[in-house]
């Protein structure tokens, strides 16, 4: 499921998350105008698990791969060198590695999130306890991914977890609200709009699976899943503390028209 919209006006103008996104935009841009094979922003300010739980542990980076032919058959030969060494002191990292990304579908896609769900948690929480709020649910976020892989040599970036605090942070604030999304059905991209409680319900469920078939082994590698469950978790609980809200103003009827005017999946609100 991919998010379109959802039908809750804010109050004020959400900079901080604008200036979030800005931020890491040029991040993103700085990253693209990297020269190949040399020092890059993920090795500097990427977290690396080993180097906060095992600093004296060697930390390699592949510049060069391929497939060469032997006797054997095609064998995958790399060409690596050692990591260049963090800008900030590495648990810095767990916070400098939210700005950073994989590539372009990783990037517009975490930034469509932060978009989406990051606007309403602001006009909760103010513009400084949002931005508080942001970067303390990544910290929590690559914590868990921590644990999860303690000896990882791996670089872990991405804004994910930190926009999943945001999103369970809105599950628990705005869980009536209504998200238009897009579901693909076979090759038909349909639209629908469902409760947040669903759609955010759904979202964690997938992430938590997910996490435990990388686990199992059943699952290859390569997503941070834990990070993305550990942020959602750390999202909720703060948000617990701070106050839950039960009732969603909708000030706005247009886009209140707007989003409810598809076929929806819609929950008796408790009295």
């Amino acid at each position: 499921m991919f998010p379109i919209k959802d039908n809750i006006p804010c109050r004020t103008t959400p900079v901080m998350n604008y200036a979030v996104i800005v931020i890491t935009s040029a991040a993103f841009l700085m990253q693209l105008a990297e020269p190949a094979g040399g020092p890059s922003l993920v090795e500097e300010y990427g977290m690396i698990p080993s180097r906060i739980t095992d600093p004296s542990k060697e930390v390699t980076v592949v510049v060069e791969q391929g497939y060469v032919m032997t006797p054997l058959g095609p064998q995958l030969q790399q060409v690596t060198r050692e990591a260049a060494p963090a800008a900030v002191p590495a648990i810095l990292t767990m916070v400098t590695c939210v700005f950073l990304h994989g590539g372009w579908m990783h990037f517009l896609g975490n930034m469509w999130f932060l978009h989406i769900f990051g606007d309403n948690v602001e006009d909760r929480l103010g513009h400084v306890g949002y931005l508080a709020f942001y970067l303390v649910g990544g910290a929590l976020a690559s914590l868990v991914h921590l644990l999860s892989e303690p000896g990882s040599t791996v670089p872990t970036i991405g804004a994910s977890g930190a926009i999943a605090a945001v999103m369970g942070a809105y599950f628990v604030w705005y869980p009536h609200a209504h998200i238009k999304a897009i579901v693909p059905i076979f090759i038909v991209l349909y639209p629908i709009v469902l409760p947040a409680a669903v759609f955010l319900g759904i979202w964690f469920l997938i992430q938590f699976f997910q996490g435990a078939a990388s686990i199992s082994g059943t699952q290859a590698a390569g997503v941070a899943w834990w990070a993305h469950v550990g942020g959602f978790g750390a999202g909720y609980l703060i948000a617990g503390l701070l106050g839950r809200t039960h009732a969603v103003r909708e000030t706005n009827p247009a886009r209140r028209a707007d989003v409810d005017s598809l076929p929806s999946i819609r929950f008796r609100r408790p009295r």
